[in-house]
């Protein structure tokens, strides 16, 4: 059975070449996931296809309304089980965690919903009625919901089992339990030496200890350089309470 995943946008046309291209359309392809992309606008309140206003009490921008995000949610839901994610700047911080916790809840459910917001925000009252849960890629603001939406989709379909060729490639990937935590090493490929910059000797060595023990130290030495935080945290949870 492939996992249901819809999303709710504005720009149905930008979301959905983006779906069918690399890895999450090959997904779709394979039959392991099925993308259905709906435009908010259908759900308009009017003719006019409007579906948003001025914000109550005066202020610059305009606010997504309630009923056409609402109705369009409960119409496309076919589990009430199914998670509901609405793009927010406000939300808490994606990371891998989140993203395997992400995954289960929708494979549980068979189906995951992303709301792609748009203009300065949208009526508070979306939140108070569908309670979604309110997920952000970073402290920074875009225009829209979409972009993280895709950034969500793509982060979570990589992780279904059978998705990527190789089932190690996404288990060894930086964050990942099996570095845990930790940022991958640095990579080589073909030809071993490119403008005066040589291959390190031990990964054409043929000694898989040895490269693996160069790998991990490679990791550590990345991770202690470009995120120290991450290394901090990990001591941290290993520290007597």
């Amino acid at each position: 059975m492939s996992l249901e995943i819809k999303v709710l946008t504005l720009f149905p046309e930008m979301v959905q070449k983006v779906l069918e291209t690399s890895i999450t359309g090959r997904a779709a392809k394979q039959g392991l996931v099925n993308y259905s992309v709906t435009d908010i606008r259908d759900y308009a309140v009017n003719k006019h296809r409007t579906v948003d206003d001025y914000p109550y009490g005066g202020g610059a921008g305009m606010i997504m309304m309630a009923p056409p995000i609402v109705d369009a949610v409960e119409d496309q839901r076919e589990s009430l089980d199914a998670p509901i994610l609405l793009m927010s700047p406000q939300g808490e911080k994606l990371d891998e965690e989140l993203v395997l916790e992400l995954l289960q809840h929708s494979e549980t459910a068979g189906e995951l919903i992303l709301i792609c917001g748009h203009y300065k925000g949208i009526d508070q009252r979306v939140v108070d009625i569908l309670k979604p849960r309110e997920i952000s890629i970073g402290d920074f603001v875009l225009t829209g919901g979409e972009l993280p939406a895709l950034v969500i989709v793509d982060a979570i379909v990589r992780r279904i089992p059978g998705v990527l060729g190789d089932s190690d490639s996404a288990e060894s990937d930086s964050f990942t339990e099996s570095l845990q935590g930790k940022l991958e090493c640095t990579w080589y490929t073909r030809p071993p030496e490119y403008r005066g910059h040589e291959v390190p000797e031990v990964l054409i060595s043929g000694h898989h200890a040895k490269i693996d023990k160069w790998r991990d130290e490679e990791s550590k030495e990345r991770t202690q350089a470009r995120r120290p935080d991450l290394l901090d945290s990990e001591d941290g949870k290993s520290q007597p309470k």
